[in-house]
């Protein structure tokens, strides 16, 4: 890899076949082009992987996959893809699989597959600061938009304070709080196969701000992504 010399780097974005909430969640199309093509595009043109593959169960995604250049080196087993894996099992499993092909990869970044707001320079910004900082994991964070220690509660149809002792807290004085976007991860093989943790002890943060975030897991969030979406290209996207 260009300035990390004898090092090798993989993208594993993670794809089934069997989304729920949204069917075919994961190829549907999002202004214009199946949405995973968005998380492929990005790791391709990153120029931090010597591979970027799709690890699906699913022929279709895998086909579609390809025709947006990732590779499909093998598919899921059965294990990996029904609703109880984690997304650790996934990359424990592909890990596993590659080192039985003879391949080890030094660092690794599970991209999911509905992140459209992935890019090229965000996933390289994470690659360096993985790599400069020595943290076993890198992966962005969006800010709450409320201090969180002023959050309510709904008990027997009353509302109430979770934290009533910040109740006349000013919002400025509060310590921020965040939460995974929900993008990408990037993290060391070596340290992930031992504690097979995305969020590991020495994890590093790339802020991310919100309206470059957003959670996919209903057709209202669909929608609002792709506003968003329009809204930061600036550009006429059909659809």
């Amino acid at each position: 890899m260009k300035g990390y010399p004898m090092t090798r780097s993989v993208a594993i974005i993670t794809a089934r076949g069997g989304s729920k909430r949204i069917p075919r969640k994961n190829i549907k199309d999002f202004l214009g082009k199946p949405i995973i093509a968005y998380s492929i595009e990005a790791a391709l043109s990153a120029g931090c992987f010597d591979e970027v593959m799709v690890s699906t169960d699913d022929p279709e995604i895998a086909g579609i996959a390809q025709s947006f250049g990732a590779v499909i080196p093998f598919f899921r087993s059965a294990e990996s893809s029904n609703d109880f894996a984690t997304t650790a099992d996934v990359l424990s499993e592909v890990l596993a699989t590659y080192q039985n092909q003879g391949k080890d990869f030094d660092y690794a970044c599970c991209i999911y597959p509905t992140a459209p707001f992935v890019t090229a320079s965000k996933l390289k910004l994470g690659y360096d600061l993985l790599v400069q900082s020595g943290a076993d994991t890198a992966l962005p964070v969006v800010r709450f938009g409320y201090p969180i220690q002023r959050a309510l509660k709904i008990e027997d149809n009353r509302l109430s304070m979770i934290c009533p002792e910040h109740m006349n807290s000013r919002s400025q004085d509060l310590m921020p709080a965040f939460h995974d976007s929900g993008q990408f991860y990037w993290f060391r093989t070596e340290r992930f196969l031992v504690t097979r943790k995305l969020f590991a002890e020495h994890t590093v943060p790339i802020e991310m701000p919100e309206s470059e975030v957003q959670d996919i897991d209903t057709e209202e969030d669909w929608k609002i992504a792709e506003l968003k979406y329009r809204l930061l290209s600036g550009k006429n996207i059909p659809g």
